[in-house]
């Protein structure tokens, strides 16, 4: 049996489809049908039902799917052990971070690394959804709570401070209990941010809604309403300004998070002593 078509199976049954496990493995959404189709074959089950629209697990695929799922965490546990015990500051960090932090924050932080380790290779993954530590989705992920669970080392990076936004030309024409709303959604719907934004909403409803910090900052920009955005952004430099500057701001903080198997690798070591530096 192939381990590459259960590393394949275990993806599609950890992500749900084909494509977010393509997504997860780096690959098309070809080859993971192929490979589970491959692995249907050698061993001699239907592990897959491919009626209607969405994918089922047969009885046997959950069973199956199970004790894969269980191998490739083994896997990548070792894997892990081994990039931990690496010295040399060379080869390639992953780190994934809230879009508008990676863009205004940490990119132009991680500038200078180069200079300094030339061999290293970092990958930043600008995304709203929390990657897997576990399954070496990355190896360093950046998050505005502190995680209670699993087996991580933290380093805290930063307070993020947010306060709701509306350009000048707004405020100067309409009371805040007026003005047109700017709302998260998708992975960041129920965020702090948003639920503080609740409290100006009144239960009005909203005009626009996005799942990226950067769209609601332009469409504040354009007078589009009030937006919930944290101060590294400079809202003042782009004309906008509190709805409320006598109201306490919502504090997050940021915080640098490793799986424990990985705190001693030198490269990830050498990433995040130079983003506590440069940021901290």
């Amino acid at each position: 049996m192939n381990w590459d078509d259960l590393r394949h199976f275990a993806a599609l049954c950890s992500e749900g489809s084909l494509l977010g496990a393509a997504k997860a493995l780096g690959t098309e959404h070809a080859t993971v049908s192929r490979r589970i189709e491959a692995l249907e074959k050698k061993t001699g089950l239907k592990l897959v039902d491919r009626r209607g629209r969405r994918l089922q697990l047969t009885n046997d695929g959950q069973r199956i799917a199970t004790l894969a799922m269980r191998m490739r965490d083994e896997a990548d546990g070792i894997q892990r052990i081994l990039r931990g015990k690496r010295d040399e500051i060379a080869g390639e960090v992953t780190i994934s971070a809230p879009p508008a932090l990676s863009v205004c924050v940490i990119a132009p932080c991680l500038a200078s690394l180069a200079n300094r380790y030339p061999l290293l290779t970092v990958r930043l993954l600008a995304e709203t959804r929390q990657a897997s530590l576990n399954r070496r989705e990355a190896d360093i992920a950046v998050r505005l709570s502190r995680p209670v669970e699993g087996d991580l080392a933290l380093v805290k990076l930063m307070e993020v401070i947010f306060r709701p936004y509306a350009s000048i030309h707004l405020i100067d024409k309409m009371n805040s209990r007026d003005m047109p709303l700017i709302g998260s959604d998708g992975d960041v719907r129920d965020s702090p941010q948003q639920q503080a934004l609740e409290q100006i909403a009144h239960g009005r409803p909203y005009t626009f809604r996005s799942s990226d910090v950067m769209v609601q900052f332009a469409l504040a920009k354009a007078g589009a309403g009030i937006a919930m955005l944290p101060d590294f952004l400079a809202p003042e430099q782009h004309g906008l300004f509190s709805v409320d500057p006598d109201a306490k701001p919502l504090v997050r903080e940021a915080w640098l998070v490793i799986h424990n198997d990985l705190k001693n690798s030198g490269p990830v070591r050498a990433v995040v002593d130079h983003l506590r530096q440069s940021i901290g």
